[in-house]
């Protein structure tokens, strides 16, 4: 599976009021794994910006003045996001900016383009009620490093968020257990799970990977005076002793 998680910093709170897009940041996980692929772009808002959100981000239209317009990088962004499912802190508010920076230049909403969209924020809230959800105080919770964040920036927002998502699913939040049909509970018996929609990925073994196990075994092996159990032959079954 392909996502993408994405962070954008704007010139203010309200995207219908006039607010725009100032900066977009997205980093690529395929198959729950960081592939080292991103996108970023800093855009000029073609208005001021909010002190407000300069106190936030730190970004100022001087530092805009040379960067390229909105318009300019829609179909690249487009064509990144393609398909894609979107992981984003607190969703509606990006989803709008986006949605209405698409809208300008011609296109068709934002999220057409992509595939579903993950709020982590509204799963934070269920797993963690009544309790700070913000990306700062869900790094500290799951343990991701923020050390270096002193504002916000898009790109870097993007990569603790993805650190964050792989974390809050990790461990026993399985789509097996997800899956379980029926209760069992009186009986004390585990129901049957239907893993036929289930698409898990088959991630092989590299030739280094192999080579590195095998050095394990043989260090295993020696240290056990060649006593380990797997090489020892597979004890005879019922059947074969009739034989």
């Amino acid at each position: 599976m392909r996502q993408i998680v994405l962070d954008t910093e704007t010139t203010g709170l309200n995207a219908a009021g006039g607010d725009r897009l100032i900066e977009i940041g997205c980093v690529e996980l395929l198959n729950r794994r960081l592939t080292g692929r991103h996108l970023h772009f800093y855009v000029h808002p073609e208005r001021d910006i909010d002190e407000g959100a300069i106190a936030v981000h730190g970004i100022t239209l001087e530092f805009l003045a040379d960067k390229p317009k909105f318009a300019e990088v829609a179909l690249e962004i487009r064509d990144f996001i393609q398909d894609a499912e979107l992981i984003i802190h607190n969703a509606p508010f990006d989803l709008g900016f986006l949605d209405m920076e698409f809208k300008l230049v011609g296109l068709p909403p934002f999220r057409e383009h992509a595939g579903s969209v993950i709020d982590t924020l509204r799963e934070a809230r269920q797993m963690f009620p009544g309790k700070r959800n913000s990306l700062d105080a869900l790094c500290d919770r799951l343990g991701v490093s923020n050390a270096h964040r002193t504002l916000h920036g898009a790109l870097l927002d993007a990569e603790l968020l993805a650190e964050v998502y792989l974390a809050m699913t990790r461990g026993q939040n399985s789509l097996v257990i997800d899956m379980l049909e029926g209760g069992g509970e009186e009986s004390g018996a585990v129901a049957a799970a239907d893993l036929s929609r289930l698409a898990l990925p088959v991630l092989m073994a590299s030739d280094e990977e192999i080579e590195a196990h095998l050095g394990v075994l043989k260090q295993l092996d020696k240290a056990s005076g060649g006593k380990v159990v797997w090489k020892e032959p597979p004890p005879e079954t019922d059947a074969a002793q009739a034989a």
